[in-house]
């Protein structure tokens, strides 16, 4: 494990390991906010690395009465789209424990992208520190859906993305300032793609993934990447 400043990175052998890891860190987090403050807040991130971990939480032993579950962003398809984010963590992992459905909060991005942010601030505007948001890193640096060389207006808790570099080209995403407005961030980072943008990330380089900080640390687990 390599550690610079509250940002840990921690290299895995196998995608396996990394899984489990992430599993017992996400409960293992969730497990102290509720004996702080009685409730849990986790951010939700898309993907095939999150659905395999979201798939191991279903046999985790947690007071799932008392969590509360958003998302980092979504597309702007209808609602039952195969490729919402909403759909893939409900189907892999919320739809077999008792998080009740008032307190998963899907992003309405069904709505549009402009009409879809500004419902989803509204969800957000009473919402306080979040406790752990994960998310990923694409080959280009982008995390959630914030792009290179995109503008978002940061005073806003959701923003809509306009020509994303991946389709589809509308989407709604957390801005930075709310994706840093969290005690753990966490990381999953897989695949020899994420290389360069890795190698970029810890050499100091601007990419949207190392504009993300957290109040407390931010994990990076990484496999398929060397960490030079």
């Amino acid at each position: 494990m390599n550690q610079a400043g509250n940002i840990r990175w921690t290299h895995f052998d196998s995608v396996e390991s990394l899984r489990h890891k992430a599993c017992d860190a996400i409960v293992a987090c969730a497990q102290a906010a509720i004996e702080k403050n009685g409730r849990f807040s986790i951010v939700l991130a898309g993907g095939n690395t999150p659905r395999a971990i979201y798939r191991l939480l279903r046999e985790a032993k947690a007071d799932w009465s008392k969590w509360h579950v958003y998302h980092g962003d979504e597309r702007c398809l209808p609602s039952d789209h195969v490729d919402r984010n909403s759909l893939m963590a409900r189907q892999a992992w919320l739809q077999y424990v008792n998080v009740h459905a008032s307190q998963v909060h899907d992003i309405p991005a069904e709505l549009g992208n402009v009409t879809g942010a500004e419902v989803y601030s509204d969800t957000l505007k009473n919402i306080g520190t979040f406790d752990m948001v994960i998310l990923g890193l694409g080959e280009d640096g982008h995390t959630a859906s914030l792009f290179p060389n995109h503008v978002v207006n940061n005073s806003a808790d959701a923003v809509p993305v306009f020509n994303s570099p991946k389709p589809p080209s509308d989407r709604v995403t957390l801005s930075q300032n709310r994706l840093c407005d969290t005690h753990h961030v966490l990381f999953l980072v897989t695949g020899v793609g994420k290389q360069e943008a890795v190698d970029h990330w810890r050499q100091g380089v601007a990419i949207p993934a190392s504009l993300i900080t957290a109040k407390d640390v931010v994990d990076v687990y990484s496999y398929e990447v060397v960490l030079n």
